[in-house]
């Protein structure tokens, strides 16, 4: 191949759109790039400004302004939490009917042959609403009226990474923004102290796919979720290094932002923007993240009902957590707590590391409901509890302790607060757990109608990216208001 360097010329500067249009005579470059970054970073009826998490209303009037979402990572089993199934008890260890193998789309391990599984949890029904509960979970079992139990969803992955892609951004491919970037894209924050979106993790490894879970995707990334630690200084390196003091500080961020605001004014890049907004939450976080952290404040009674111990990272650390932050206005607080995953075999099963999950969750969960309740934020607060799928109804056999595989076609999440119904069991499945008998929600069903609790329709909150609107729910989606207050 022949270029230009074979014949001694030396190759003009790597040139791209921006810069074309930014050397533009009489200033139309600059007015035309800014006229394409201006429709390219707002939704529709939402204004970009300087300050891209100014807190903002969406198209109709919202029932909640905070999302805490309590992901069990991994998909765990609703036979032994929520699905009581008598049926299945008793034909316990026969092979699973074909139909089975023919209707499902897909699992990830287990063919034909596959035994059935009954669980040996104990139920029995809680509550006015009647929510029918396994003695995995005593705590939970004992607010049932306050929670809308979801146990007809149904999801269209059936492994872990996309699945959890799939419930958390719309698409089960990474690049799309998440939940907790669109909510902050549409509402921004009640914080100028803490990040929109939050995201804590506990258990014994991350999720897979990883921060792709909570990506602003083609967002700007001012909207991108911000892991915190769950003890010490939720972000490393918050501090300021030796030799640094405050007034050194003050000079640099001074001199830095305007010069980033100088730029601004020139080409509306509203990554521009999230590079000023970092650089100024960054410092007031210094003295915000301490805070947070601190639970010296809390009683001793919440901290023993949340079932808290200071200086360890935990779920029931995290759910405290989440508390403190949508009070001091993050609008998006996400816990991820792994391994669920339980095909059978060590350490993955159905018995006692299952047990100890359901410990770890269970306790926390429900006071962070009834903490939020009696505190009055309950109201317009969502907190919704899931995984990426559910488990099947037949058995998994590694190594001979005993699993269940991957299952789309029916699951059991919840909701609790911010406009969901208290109360209300959505939906059933058949007699074997198998697939959903009436009332499906479907995950883009979910995501609209959560987006609709926070004042959005969710075909209008869209963003314009490569010639297409993109939104949270794809194409499609339905507000289910069934499930409403």
């Amino acid at each position: 191949m022949v270029s230009a360097m074979d014949f001694g010329i030396e190759p003009l500067p790597s040139r791209t759109r921006r810069h074309f249009l930014q050397d533009g005579g009489l200033g139309l470059g600059t007015m035309a790039l800014a006229g394409l970054l201006q429709g390219e970073s707002r939704a529709d009826g939402l204004p970009a400004g300087s300050n891209p998490l100014a807190p903002r209303h969406g198209h109709v009037t919202p029932r909640a302004k905070n999302v805490i979402y309590l992901f069990m990572a991994g998909g765990p089993s609703q036979f032994e939490l929520f699905s009581h199934k008598p049926k299945l008890r008793e034909l316990n260890g026969q092979v699973a009917p074909e139909s089975f193998f023919q209707k499902a789309k897909s699992f990830a391990f287990i063919g034909k042959g596959a035994k059935l599984l009954g669980s040996a949890a104990e139920y029995r029904p809680h509550g006015h609403c009647g929510m029918e509960l396994s003695s995995h979970l005593p705590h939970l079992s004992s607010i049932a009226d306050e929670i809308c139990w979801l146990r007809s969803m149904v999801t269209d992955v059936f492994n872990h990474g996309p699945a959890k892609l799939f419930m958390n951004t719309g698409f089960q491919i990474p690049g799309r923004p998440a939940m907790g970037a669109w909510a902050t894209y549409g509402l921004g924050s009640e914080s100028r102290n803490l990040p929109g979106f939050v995201v804590l993790q506990s258990g014994p490894r991350g999720p897979r796919a990883g921060n792709a879970l909570w990506s602003s995707g083609f967002l700007p990334t001012t909207f991108q979720g911000v892991p915190f630690r769950g003890t010490g200084d939720p972000i490393l390196n918050l501090a300021n290094p030796p030799g640094i003091d405050e007034t050194q500080q003050r000079d640099f961020f001074d001199i830095v932002g305007s010069r980033n605001r100088k730029r601004l004014e020139v080409t509306r890049d509203p990554e521009i923007a999230t590079r000023i907004s970092a650089y100024e939450m960054a410092a007031r976080m210094q003295t915000s993240a301490p805070e947070l952290m601190d639970f010296s404040s809390e009683s001793a009674a919440t901290l023993a009902d949340y079932g808290v111990e200071p200086g360890k990272n935990s779920f029931a650390n995290n759910c405290l957590l989440a508390r403190r932050l949508v009070e001091r206005g993050s609008r998006f607080v996400q816990l991820y707590h792994t391994d669920w995953d339980d095909h059978g075999g060590a350490g993955a099963n159905l018995g006692e590391p299952f047990a100890k999950r359901c410990q770890e969750v269970d306790r926390p969960t429900a006071a962070l409901i009834s903490d939020l309740k009696q505190r009055g934020l309950l109201e317009d607060t969502i907190v919704v509890w899931g995984g990426e799928f559910g488990r099947t109804p037949m058995g998994e056999d590694r190594q001979g302790i005993m699993g269940r595989d991957h299952h789309i076609n029916a699951f059991t999440m919840f909701a609790a607060g911010g406009g969901f119904k208290a109360g209300h069991l959505q939906g059933s499945t058949d007699e074997l757990g198998f697939e959903v008998a009436e009332g499906a929600v479907h995950v883009h069903d979910l995501h609209a109608t959560l987006l609709h609790l926070l004042g959005f329709d969710h075909e209008r909150l869209t963003y314009r990216f490569q010639g297409r609107d993109y939104r949270l729910t794809d194409v499609l989606g339905q507000i289910r208001p069934e499930l409403l207050a």
